[in-house]
């Protein structure tokens, strides 16, 4: 497997079979242009990147980091790609899977969907409350529903940063073998929002297409791309020193 080390991140791409040997508690997150941005003035987002055990580059701005600065190719894995992948592997163990997060009528959906797809995982979920922080009686919560049914793997979906830094502040208590982050994905197996085309994917396009979907990520692009861009450049003068 291919890495790169960058500001003590620790990025992994070109391919994911790594993961089907894992045995110790493994924190599997993503990073793309915007959170790279975000983690810069976020010093608690930022520690929860740098400490993941993988931290995969869903995004084409990592993947062009990777290659202009260190003259790395690797691959975007998004996290649509790192749930199908570890989905297939849960169901060829007969694994159990723990959804945390959305709404409990995007949790219905998925739960329909995936136990058709996927007959040999035992299923969990649950649906936090919807604030922007958890206070200690929801976390409490949280933990038990997770624990009790304790999951080989569990898919967190609050959306970044939220979701790393809540695992990050938890994990100690968490009684799961792989956690792992995976944010629009929850609604993307509910098909209440749909994945770019594959083509766009191909294309590298799937930020484009994202950015026509919802004016909120269209200014997230608007705000972090020019900034990302302009570290990429600041990193080349500087002959990739930091």
């Amino acid at each position: 497997m291919k890495t790169f080390a960058h500001n003590n991140y620790r990025i992994y791409g070109d391919h994911i079979k790594l993961i089907g040997n894992i045995k110790n508690k493994t924190i599997i997150n993503t990073i793309n242009a915007h959170s790279y941005i975000v983690a810069k003035s976020d010093k608690t987002f930022r520690k929860a990147l740098e400490e993941s055990n993988i931290l995969l580059p869903d995004g084409e701005g990592i993947v062009l980091l990777a290659k202009w600065i260190y003259n790395m190719k690797i691959k975007k894995i998004a996290g649509a790609d790192i749930h199908s992948h570890l989905l297939d592997l849960a169901n060829s163990k007969s694994l159990k899977c723990f959804y945390l997060g959305a709404s409990q009528t995007t949790l219905d959906s998925i739960k329909i969907k995936q136990e058709v797809k996927y007959p040999n995982i035992t299923f969990g979920f649950f649906s936090p409350p919807f604030k922007e922080e958890f206070n200690g009686g929801d976390n409490k919560k949280m933990l038990a529903r997770i624990n009790s049914f304790m999951p080989d793997i569990l898919f967190v979906g609050m959306t970044a940063p939220k979701q790393e830094k809540w695992v990050h502040q938890n994990k100690e208590n968490i009684d799961a073998k792989i956690i792992c982050s995976i944010g629009a994905v929850f609604d993307f197996v509910a098909e209440t929002k749909k994945r770019a085309p594959s083509w766009t994917i191909v294309c590298k396009m799937e930020w484009l297409y994202r950015s026509f979907t919802a004016w909120r990520l269209t200014k997230r692009y608007m705000y972090s791309t020019p900034l990302f861009l302009l570290e990429v450049f600041k990193l080349k003068l500087k002959g990739n020193k930091f």
